[in-house]
């Protein structure tokens, strides 16, 4: 609904502001952390896989998205208008709430674009570059858009009609991506060598570094999600610190108890799955309910990452095992933990609520995964038909970086008379060196 000018709160508004900047540097952020965990040979590939979606979803956004997520519902709750279509009748004295609708709908574009780049990190290393730059945008109108409006456009059955809560977006941005991650790691099959080789991450300071912007970043994501300069947005802050940080000891606890090593990966790893499964529920529970859902979030995605091996599916950088299971984890636990204080309403199983909002929250959680992966799998295989999706055996043994953007991560200096390293070194070199 646009509003007089005169509703405008600029404390609001220079918070919104702040806050888009803060969610925009989670893809860098993210960027970062995927191009630490892959090896040597696909480090510019991944962190372009990210870059890039930047751009895809911005132009998709502003030219369809935000209107059908965000536009007056047209079809029973489902899906918006394209009243909007390319920001129509939208300008500098529009308002959403206490805030320009414009600024609103570029939070509202971050979001959608960290979670069309998370889908990247569980088809490293092997995924056409051309195939995802057709990938993002379709994904994004067919995917993100209905799911975002389920959840907080206007007349979207899932808050306005079934009821369940969602603050920050466990269901559009986690449980979306985790979901259609899997579904793309079953279209593009496993790494050569999954199971076989060992798949280090190449860099552990690179991925401590992204782990850091990421978290810096999520409060942004989480506070900003308040709207406004105000009380929840200072209770949704506090739960995202505390929550990422029992997510961080609970993976370390499971690792030294299971491996005896407490390890870097595992605290970057911990600390993402805090603030992933934190993101529905930091506007429903109280900071006690944080701690718990952190601490849950990091000791079960300790275990879920595993499953990949037993399962056979090859989720390269763990988006199954963290956004899909953690985001799960805390959509959930609003069913057990909300508080009325929170909420102004709503209340969890350990607050009287009895089950009523736990059910809710399941049947949430079941119809957006469940959409998620069936639409995602369906866009990957026509995709993987119409232009094939995996590259070749010889692309990804050379290496992604060489093959496809004619750049090395790690070239320093030339070798002999001015001879690029690159060029020096030949394919069957380049594969025993890559790590």
């Amino acid at each position: 609904m646009i509003l007089a000018a005169a509703q405008i709160d600029t404390g609001d508004t220079a918070w919104l502001l702040a806050a888009t900047a803060l969610v925009l540097l989670m893809t860098p952020g993210l960027a970062l952390f995927y191009g630490g965990m892959v090896r040597t040979k696909s480090v510019l590939n991944m962190l372009m896989m990210s870059f890039v979606s930047i751009a895809l979803v911005t132009v998709v956004w502003l030219a369809a998205g935000y209107s059908l997520a965000f536009g007056d519902d047209a079809f029973g709750g489902l899906i918006g208008g394209l009243d909007h279509a390319g920001m129509a009748g939208l300008g500098p004295d529009s308002v959403q709430g206490t805030v320009p609708t414009l600024l609103f709908a570029t939070f509202q574009l971050t979001f959608a674009i960290i979670t069309a780049a998370l889908i990247s990190g569980a088809i490293a290393d092997r995924a056409k570059f051309g195939a995802w730059l057709v990938f993002v945008p379709v994904w994004a109108l067919l995917v993100y858009v209905p799911v975002t409006h389920w959840v907080w456009g206007p007349g979207g059955w899932i808050m306005d009609k079934l009821g369940a809560l969602d603050f920050a977006g466990g269901l559009p941005v986690e449980i979306t991506s985790g979901a259609s991650g899997l579904a793309l790691c079953l279209v593009l099959g496993p790494r050569l060598g999954f199971k076989k080789d060992a798949m280090r991450p190449h860099n552990l300071p690179m991925v401590m570094l992204g782990a850091g912007l990421l978290w810096f970043g999520w409060f942004g994501f989480n506070a900003g999600s308040a709207l406004g300069a105000n009380g929840l947005a200072a209770a949704a802050f506090l739960n995202t610190l505390a929550a990422g940080c029992t997510g961080l000891l609970g993976w370390l606890f499971v690792e030294q108890k299971r491996d005896g090593h407490p390890t870097t990966l595992g605290a970057a790893s911990g600390a993402v799955a805090g603030l992933v499964a934190i993101t529905p529920s930091c506007g429903s529970v109280s900071m006690v309910g944080a701690l718990v859902v952190g601490l849950a979030a990091g000791v079960v995605c300790s275990y879920a990452v595993s499953w990949k091996f037993k399962l056979n599916y090859d989720d390269s950088l763990d988006v199954v095992g963290v956004h899909l299971v953690g985001g799960i984890i805390g959509t959930l636990l609003i069913g057990v933990f909300a508080t009325e204080t929170m909420t102004g309403g709503a209340e969890g199983l350990l607050y009287g609520g009895g089950l009523g909002q736990l059910g809710k929250q399941v049947v949430a959680v079941v119809a957006v995964a469940a959409y998620a992966f069936a639409v995602t799998y369906g866009i990957g295989k026509l995709i993987d038909k119409v232009m094939g999706f995996r590259a070749s055996e010889d692309e990804e043994y050379t290496g992604l970086d060489l093959t496809v953007h004619a750049e090395s991560a790690y070239d320093h200096g030339v070798l002999g008379h001015g001879a690029p390293v690159s060029s020096s070194v030949s394919t069957a070199q380049k594969v025993k060196t890559q790590a």
